[in-house]
């Protein structure tokens, strides 16, 4: 009743889209809005919540327009406001011509009543050692940063703190819908955005018009959210292998080694380094890692980080700085996001509230994949002791929104080595939807496909959203081409999608 109430209010409001503040960077023809949203949808009359909405016209004819198309790039944490910058990108053009393009910053990210649970100064402090394997005294400090954490939100959040959740950022999306004045909603969610637009889908299967999800996470309970993060270190291990392999093949390029064993020696031996003299006393082996964790994500940024790691060992530390220092301008942003990813995932479902589980569980993991083990525990371990309640998850599928049926056919992406989202996500997104298609890149592991170099799944994504045709219930298209060697150049890699430059999966926003 709540949803129904807002989403009636929205409607009748609509939204006064104006120019964009310079703070959104976008194009001209852009234009910015805001919406209400209940914080509780128990309450719907009391506080609410303002969410900054960004949209650009359809570039093709009136008569080939279908209305607006909303996406999300997932998170939890982060915005999508960048979205109409897209239109103008080769391989959105056909979308383009025929939506709307609007994005939105969900509720605590950005400008949509920003939720923050630390010094964003502290947070992005630097440089940072983390060790592969931590000692017992390290796992202890890492417990205390946890709980001091966990208490920074309710500090600063207060009893709004429990009302960051999935269900209600899927019940904001309706309201969303109906403040654009769309009967039904058409919607592109990466990453993240997989798993609440799918709990949309559950929750408002007839107002959904046609949705894309790009990379999709495992929507069963039992994953939510502790076990998912398990599954992805394991999966980040395989694609850290994947990137060390493809150097190996290019040692004539980068000098690094021609087996991935000695690829990765090379890698371990700047990580000492590191841990003895951070570079540019801004880069330590926690910055270290973040930056190769992108590897895992995106195989444009295959190139940049082999360059990286063999001039930083041949002595010059500026590629390696540039690529992976801290930017102080974005501490606010970063701090704000991953406090909305903490606080969605901690609220969601039941975590162990044992640090004997997470131990136990993590060091046996540790020996399998010790790359991304520990700093995902580090990420999530606030949720051990959270101070707000702990939420069931979803049943997603027909029957979970109380038998409110079945949503139309549905489009599913999925890369098979994909390690954020891993590939077995997809298919149980894909048992749970009657009539859903599959589309799988075949050996691939981007995160992010719509809108990528793989004109295969771009073909696939615009017949569907421009005419409601799936391709039926599973295809596959070939891998996208392996990235080349290029000359050493800064800075960072191509863009491939609007997926894989917003979010980095469900593990950390950017």
């Amino acid at each position: 009743r709540g949803v129904a109430l807002a989403a009636r209010r929205a409607a009748a409001r609509g939204i006064d889209f104006g120019r964009c503040p310079a703070v959104e960077e976008l194009p001209g023809a852009a234009r910015c809005g805001t919406v209400k949203v209940p914080l509780d949808y128990a309450h719907p009359r009391s506080a609410q919540l303002s969410l900054t909405v960004s949209r650009i016209r359809a570039t093709g004819p009136r008569s080939r327009r279908q209305g607006a198309l909303v996406y999300n790039p997932g998170g939890p944490g982060a915005s999508g406001m960048a979205f109409p910058t897209y239109a103008g990108v080769a391989g959105f053009h056909a979308a383009a011509e025929a939506y709307d393009f609007v994005g939105y910053a969900p509720r605590g990210v950005d400008r949509s009543g920003p939720l923050s649970c630390q010094d964003p100064a502290a947070f992005a402090k630097a440089p940072a050692d983390f060790p592969v394997h931590p000692s017992a005294a390290f796992k202890r400090k890492m417990i205390k940063q946890a709980r001091a954490y966990a208490r920074g939100c309710a500090r600063r959040a207060g009893r709004a703190l429990r009302h960051y959740t999935t269900l209600n950022n899927a019940r904001d999306l309706d309201v969303l819908r109906a403040a654009l004045g769309e009967k039904r909603l058409t919607f592109v969610g990466a990453s993240y955005g997989t798993y609440y637009g799918a709990v949309y889908a559950t929750l408002f299967p007839a107002h959904v018009r046609r949705m894309v999800f790009d990379s999709v996470v495992d929507p069963d309970p039992r994953q939510i959210w502790y076990r998912s993060n398990l599954r992805q270190s394991l999966a980040f291990e395989r694609r850290w292998r994947d990137w060390r392999r493809w150097v190996a093949r290019h040692d004539a390029v980068y000098h690094l080694g021609d087996t991935a064993a000695e690829v990765f020696a090379s890698y371990e031996k700047a990580r000492r380094r590191l841990a003895r003299h951070p570079a540019g006393g801004k880069v330590g082996t926690a910055q270290l890692h973040d930056a190769y964790l992108q590897t895992g994500y995106n195989d444009a940024f295959w190139d940049v980080s082999a360059h990286a790691l063999a001039a930083y060992l041949r002595g010059d530390t500026g590629p390696l700085v540039t690529l992976a220092a801290p930017d102080p301008t974005r501490a606010v942003a970063e701090e704000n996001g991953n406090a909305v990813y903490t606080a969605v995932q901690c609220n969601d479902a039941p975590w162990p509230r044992s640090w004997a589980r997470w131990n136990s569980d993590n060091t046996a993991l540790a020996r399998r994949a010790p790359f991304e083990t520990w700093d995902n525990v580090a990420m999530n371990l606030p949720c051990a002791y959270w101070p707000a309640p702990h939420r069931r998850p979803l049943r997603v599928g027909p029957g979970g929104g109380a038998g409110r049926g079945a949503p139309p056919p549905v489009l599913l992406l999925a890369a098979e080595r994909d390690a954020a989202t891993p590939y077995a996500g997809a298919k149980e997104l894909w048992r749970r939807l009657p009539g859903s298609s599959l589309v799988t890149e075949r050996k691939a592991g981007t995160h992010g496909l719509w809108g990528g170099p793989n004109d295969c799944v771009n073909a696939y994504v615009d017949t569907y959203l421009l005419t409601g045709r799936t391709p039926g219930r599973s295809v596959s298209c070939a891998p996208r081409a392996a990235p080349e060697p290029t000359a050493w150049s800064l800075p960072g890699p191509a863009q491939a999608s609007p997926a894989t430059s917003s979010d980095t999966g469900l593990r950390r926003p950017v």
